[in-house]
């Protein structure tokens, strides 16, 4: 009995010592953070958790290991950020955010991600500014991955893809912006709308002029399969059909049509070629009904002068 109780005593003194050589790596990790060797702090934190993993008496320090840890590697990105060390940068924010999710911290593993975006945004300025698109896109694409709410960024790595012919890897991007209903992301909402009818506008030219009508409705399919109520979609479909003289699908696409378009010279203009499909089709009354609809934009003209000749 003497012998088991001594045993159990040693035990538990190893089990103290172990608690107490623990706490002691982690105040020299705490006065590492605090002189600001962040690199210091990381190890021996991470040593406090690794030792300390099935200690009750250190489950203290542990858990604020944990959740310091993270930030070590986070202040070790922004040390290296400052310094123009963008690779390192990046590779520190990664830690931090891999680190935070380990450890349940998500609004750490979201603000390492962010800055890690801001770090490949900052990389990524001088080839776009060059006009180096294939290396602007590369490199927004990684920042894009780690926060897709950074805008401003995305904005570029659209405006890459599509001068770089990939129109629809930059549209995904810009309706992905476009999307945002945050009061925050409006500016870059509405700069992304735009963006997305002069690309599209400028890839239906060139399909228009190559007598390319079949290319553009499969375009337009495409769009609409990701956003049904893509404005733009719905009349790169409309000018495809007309061209095509699918009157009967002008006809039955145009109300839809007409709803998803946001301002009245773009509804103007659907019901344009709305009541030119039933002019070709010499429905008369109905042609008269779609022309009296218009009633902004370029296609008001078109319009009056078609309803003259219905209605003499």
């Amino acid at each position: 009995m003497k012998s088991l109780f001594v045993s159990l005593l040693a035990l538990m003194a190893t089990a103290t010592l172990s608690a107490q050589s623990i706490t002691g790596i982690y105040n020299e990790a705490v006065a590492s953070y605090q002189a600001k060797d962040f690199k210091a702090a990381a190890e021996k934190f991470e040593k406090v958790i690794n030792d300390g993993m099935d200690s009750e008496e250190a489950a203290s320090v542990v858990a604020t290991a944990k959740k310091t840890l993270p930030k070590c590697y986070f202040m070790m990105g922004g040390m290296n950020f400052k310094g123009n060390n963008f690779e390192e940068a990046v590779k520190a924010f990664q830690k931090s955010a891999e680190v935070a999710e380990l450890y349940g911290d998500l609004q750490q593993m979201n603000k390492a991600n962010m800055w890690q975006a801001r770090v490949y945004q900052k990389q990524g300025g001088d080839a776009f500014n060059s006009k180096d698109y294939a290396t602007a896109a590369e490199i927004f694409g990684k920042g894009y991955k780690a926060d897709p709410d950074n805008t401003n960024m995305a904005l570029n790595l659209a405006m890459s893809y599509c001068e770089l012919g990939k129109y629809v890897e930059g549209m995904e991007i810009y309706e992905e912006i476009a999307a945002k209903t945050h009061p925050k992301y409006a500016e870059d909402a509405a700069q992304a709308k735009k963006m997305i009818a002069l690309y599209t506008n400028n890839q239906v030219a060139k399909m228009q002029a190559a007598n390319d009508f079949d290319g553009m409705l499969t375009m337009a399919e495409s769009m609409l399969e990701k956003n049904a109520q893509s404005p733009i979609a719905h009349n790169v479909r409309m000018q495809a059909l007309t061209a095509k003289k699918d009157y009967a699908k002008v006809i039955e696409y145009g109300p839809a049509a007409v709803e998803a378009q946001d301002n009245e010279e773009d509804k103007s203009y659907i019901n344009f070629l709305v009541g030119a499909a039933y002019n070709a089709k010499e429905m008369r009354d109905q042609a008269i009904a779609s022309f009296q609809k218009v009633t902004a934009g370029p296609a008001v003209e078109s319009a009056q002068k078609a309803l003259a000749d219905l209605q003499k």
